[in-house]
């Protein structure tokens, strides 16, 4: 039997799920369910909250104006809470969205943007970045949504890292395998910092090297855009340090 149902559409509802209990559907998911999957009354759909697993439910009252789903049976129970925070500097637009769904995707469970000095970007939608987040959950059968919050400017870095070893990625560090050096690491609550498309500046570098649980690790050879090098990063540190083991 396979680990996930691909083939079922998954919604995720900000809201109680529990066996014998029907849940309302905003006019999005209606929208989305009759007019673009051409749903109806009775056919099968997934459900999840972040909270109380995948669960097995229903179309009911399908109409013009309103649309309910009936919870049946648990599918799978939700998983232990990883505990992985992703900081970056902010890009634009469709590669902000791919950076976040791909972030979801490897399993953060803090979304973080951090204005450096070499930010672009200054202005964030948040609902944008949360509703990414929520759809890339849905697709790739992710049952925890992570937060999504305020940019805060580098000089507040610090304020959510106690007890939390920073992975930064530098293309100046000297280290020549991040493999070798994540692995040196004990288990403990991570954070993974990717800087802008133009580089931290002297003083942020200095900065992040003074913290006293911080690796500067270099993500190979070739200097990556900021968005494939969140991948990349992310990848590394779920394989040596995260879920992947």
């Amino acid at each position: 039997m396979p680990l996930y149902d691909f083939r079922t559409p998954r919604i995720y509802l900000d809201l109680p799920l529990k066996a014998g209990h029907a849940v309302p559907l905003g006019r999005d998911h209606a929208n989305y369910l009759l007019n673009v999957l051409r749903l109806e009354a009775g056919d099968g759909i997934l459900l999840f909250n972040g909270r109380d697993g995948e669960w097995q439910a229903v179309l009911a009252g399908a109409g013009k104006k309103t649309l309910a789903a009936e919870v049946r049976d648990q599918a799978r129970p939700q998983p232990a809470p990883q505990d992985l925070h992703f900081l970056f500097a902010p890009l634009k637009h469709a590669r902000l969205d791919y950076m976040v769904q791909k972030a979801v995707e490897l399993g953060v469970s803090r979304i973080q943007p951090v204005i450096t000095r070499h930010t672009q970007v200054s202005r964030l939608n948040l609902d944008r970045m949360y509703a990414n987040a929520i759809e890339a959950a849905q697709q790739c059968g992710v049952l925890a949504v992570p937060e999504v919050v305020e940019a805060l400017p580098f000089k507040s870095l610090t304020a959510g890292l106690a007890g939390r070893l920073l992975v930064f990625c530098d293309e100046d560090a000297e280290v020549k395998d991040p493999v070798a050096a994540l692995a040196t690491m004990p288990p403990q609550p991570l954070a993974v910092l990717i800087g802008p498309e133009g580089g931290f500046s002297d003083e942020e570098r200095d900065a992040l090297l003074k913290l006293p649980n911080v690796i500067r690790i270099s993500l190979g050879p070739r200097i990556l855009r900021a968005d494939t090098a969140a991948v990349a990063a992310l990848t590394l540190v779920q394989a040596v340090l995260g879920d992947w083991k």
